[in-house]
């Protein structure tokens, strides 16, 4: 990931990524902050726009366009990206405290990370419910909803939906909608171009939805025309209302009431109240009595001026509202507008959301309600079209609005000089000379403090008796004991990051670094670390070489193969590898001339990280394809290596630059055999024939091609989809090996249960034709 060459001195940290984010993430990209590093945390790759979630669920929308993909706006916006859950602040230390990452440091904070249903109060509702929130465990329910129906479309269905406001009525009414088109049994139909009031009549059959809210008005928050409007909505499409109703208990398949009602339901949806996570007040911010956030009109927080807030999780102290998405949207630019002027040091500006707006409900039918203040219209399409319309402009920007600021396949952007920080205690501030040579290292105080904090992750080296001089005695280089009847197996990676995430960056190079030590059927013994960091002032170089290295000996532990040294530099672009040290038995070292015809080709992950990940630096990449792409390279392959020993494997090597084809023929040619592939059993990542098929290849791709001249029948693979991916050089990728056919079944299945779910048999070794070129496609 390209790297800003103005050195870093302040970090500006987003949790969440809601609406206001997602505009503020915008708008940093077009007027990006000189020497600000941006990170948004969040736990989810994609946030969903709340305005078209209801028609995503009625069937009008598909996944992507209802959803914002916060890989491709941290791309744009130049930030990076921890997908991962907060789980609480060190105010005082300005530290945010994640689940399964180190802690993440911050000069100034901003919180966006909506709200969840209150369902603590109510036993088994969290047992037993589904909550409308977070949106991605809803819509997982909702899409095995949808498969079972279709499955079984005539199987009576009882659905439960508790809360009676606004997000609870369109909930109702798309899910009714979309259900009935689904089992095709009893479609929706108009009776009338233009209805005063509803005219649908559905028949009761397979589909009951029940309504369930405890006052005796629903969407209490509204005028009593749109009340009255949405009741006898509900009513004429057969949705039965249990008005003045408090649910006091859910049981499996049951919903009680505190009046004595009973209602069976086989899936029960929980749309209640807005409530806060516990984290928030337990970290000594000002909040109200539901947990929320407390900000002023600059939607700062009132008890740390360090923290700002906006969204569902905010309360505005003097202009209170309800927790809808339309003002979220609206805080978005005062929101980054404060953020940036507190950044600069000027005088924040305050802002004051609008006591009316106009609510668009969707009723699920390509209808909708409009509704502000007093008035109300009644269903009608073109309330719809306008509803439509307004949505998809708004979600336009980001994706047709990713492309204004880019200057450059690269995706590389042009920093607004009128933004830059000044920062007058920085010694670095407006230097443009950088050293060369050892003046280019990392200075002592910093790596000492760094090195202090990663010896306390890495218990391994201290009990080593191997291990003679490490970091626990650092001396001009590490010593280690090679044992007696040993061979040391050593080698050698490094490259440039190709995600916006030094601790995740970490993991997957130690674990493309080990590999070849697997692949030798060694085992790893120790490392040593070669990092560049990006130009910092000293804390902000501490704080990435410090996530950087801890991600790496994440990695290192689990291969009892401890850090003992290694060299850092400063340099426009994060890079990270390593030197690792192996030992392996001499008669069970696997090497790339073991091949034998007769055997099966494995391969034990997907193809396709070459081609995704040029695409991300082209903002092309949907988000999902490189969060698959980042699981299959966080993957290790020490498992599948000894496996794959345990199976009779007698030649290996590893998946990486030279992509499938050419490490392929580096056994071939060793071996002096011929192969036979499979064109169609090759394992693929999401996303990687789409992006092949908008000719989008690695830089590498062209030389890697050249390796096509060893194919026998070029005619068989041009055409096929997965031909191109035989030159995609892999990052962190699989482990190819021959084994005998009769083992195939049972290591392909031991594979599998290791969590190696994309391994295949690709192919097999043939015997060698003089003449012949020695590779054969089949498609």
């Amino acid at each position: 990931m390209k790297q800003n060459i103005q050195p870093v001195t302040k970090d500006l940290v987003l949790i969440g990524g809601g609406h206001s984010h997602a505009i503020a993430l915008f708008m940093l990209g077009m007027k990006p902050l000189s020497g600000i590093r941006l990170t948004l945390i969040t736990d989810r790759f994609d946030t969903p726009y709340s305005g078209m979630l209801p028609g995503h669920i009625a069937g009008f929308y598909t996944h992507d366009q209802c959803h914002i993909d916060l890989r491709l706006l941290t791309n744009f916006a130049k930030a990076q990206l921890y997908i991962d859950q907060v789980v609480g602040l060190d105010l005082e230390n300005k530290k945010v405290i994640c689940a399964d990452r180190p802690e993440v440091g911050f000069d100034l904070l901003s919180v966006d990370i909506g709200s969840t249903p209150a369902t603590i109060s109510v036993p088994g509702a969290a047992e037993y419910a589904i909550g409308a929130k977070p949106v991605s465990n809803l819509l997982k329910h909702w899409y095995q909803l949808l498969e079972d129906i279709a499955d079984n479309p005539q199987k009576p269905l009882s659905i439960g939906i508790v809360g009676g406001g606004a997000g609870g009525v369109e909930l109702a009414l798309s899910m009714q909608a979309h259900l009935y088109q689904v089992s095709k049994v009893y479609p929706l139909t108009f009776f009338s171009k233009r209805e005063v009031i509803d005219h649908n009549t559905l028949k009761q059959g397979t589909l009951k939805i029940h309504l369930f809210h405890r006052d005796t008005e629903l969407m209490p928050n509204s005028h009593w025309s749109a009340q009255r409007t949405v009741k006898q909505l509900l009513s004429k499409r057969g949705i039965q209302l249990h008005l003045g109703e408090s649910v006091c208990k859910v049981e499996p398949g049951k919903v009680r009431c505190e009046s004595g009602l009973t209602v069976e339901c086989d899936r029960i949806f929980w749309v209640t109240q807005a409530s806060a996570p516990q984290w928030l007040k337990a970290a000594g911010l000002a909040t109200d009595e539901q947990g929320f956030i407390l900000v002023n009109d600059t939607l700062q927080s009132l008890s740390h001026a360090y923290v700002f807030a906006a969204g569902d999780i905010a309360t505005m102290v003097n202009h209170p509202r309800p927790k809808a998405g339309v003002f979220a949207v609206r805080q978005g630019k005062p929101l980054f507008e404060n953020l940036r002027r507190f950044l600069l040091g000027k005088p924040l500006k305050p802002y004051i959301p609008q006591k009316q707006y106009l609510s668009l409900i969707g009723t699920g039918d390509g209808r909708a309600i409009a509704t502000r203040g007093p008035f109300t219209l009644p269903p009608h399409r073109l309330l719809w079209q306008w509803k439509d319309w307004i949505d998809r402009r708004f979600m336009e920007r980001f994706s047709k609005g990713l492309e204004r600021r880019s200057d450059g396949v690269m995706g590389r952007w042009q920093e607004d000089r009128n933004y830059q920080i000044q920062n007058p205690k920085s010694k670095i501030q407006n230097s443009v000379m950088r050293c060369a040579g050892c003046g280019s290292k990392v200075g002592g105080t910093v790596l000492d403090k760094v090195l202090h904090r990663i010896k306390l992750e890495q218990p391994l080296g201290k009990d080593r008796e191997d291990i003679i001089i490490g970091l626990d005695a650092p001396d001009d280089a590490a010593v280690v004991q090679v044992p007696a009847n040993r061979l040391l197996v050593q080698t050698i990676d490094y490259f440039p990051s190709l995600i916006n995430d030094p601790y995740i960056f970490g993991q997957i190079s130690a674990n493309h670094c080990l590999s070849d030590i697997f692949a030798m059927g060694a085992t790893p013994q120790s490392a040593l670390a070669l990092a560049t960091i990006p130009y910092a002032a000293p804390a902000k170089v501490e704080e990435t070489l410090y996530q950087l290295l801890s991600g790496a000996v994440k990695v290192l532990n689990k291969a009892q193969a401890p850090l003992i040294g290694g060299h850092t530099t400063e340099g426009a672009e994060l890079g990270f590898g390593l030197s690792c040290n192996g030992l392996a038995e001499a008669d069970k070292l696997l090497r790339k001339d073991g091949m034998q015809p007769g055997q099966v080709l494995i391969l034990t992950k997907a193809l396709g990280t070459g081609t995704l990940f040029a695409a991300d630096m082209r903002r092309q990449a949907k988000g999902r394809w490189i969060e698959g792409a980042v699981e299959s390279m966080l993957l290790s392959n020490q498992a599948a290596a000894k496996c794959l020993l345990q199976h009779g494997a007698t030649a290996c090597t590893d998946v990486t630059g030279f992509g499938l084809l050419g490490h392929l023929m580096e056994m071939v040619q060793a071996s002096k055999v011929a192969v036979e592939l499979e064109l169609e059993a090759i394992p693929v990542l999401a996303g990687a024939r789409e992006t092949v098929e908008l000719k989008i290849f690695s830089s590498l791709h062209p030389e890697n091609l050249s390796n096509s001249r060893y194919i026998s029948n070029l005619y068989i693979g041009e055409n096929h989809s997965n031909y191109p991916l035989l030159f995609d050089p892999q990052t962190s990728g699989g482990l190819l090996a021959s084994i005998p056919i009769e083992q195939a079944d049972r290591c392909l299945a031991a594979l599998k249960g290791l969590g190696y779910g994309q391994s295949s048999v690709i192919g097999g070794v043939i015997e060698q034709v003089e003449g012949k070129q020695p590779v054969r496609l089949r498609g």
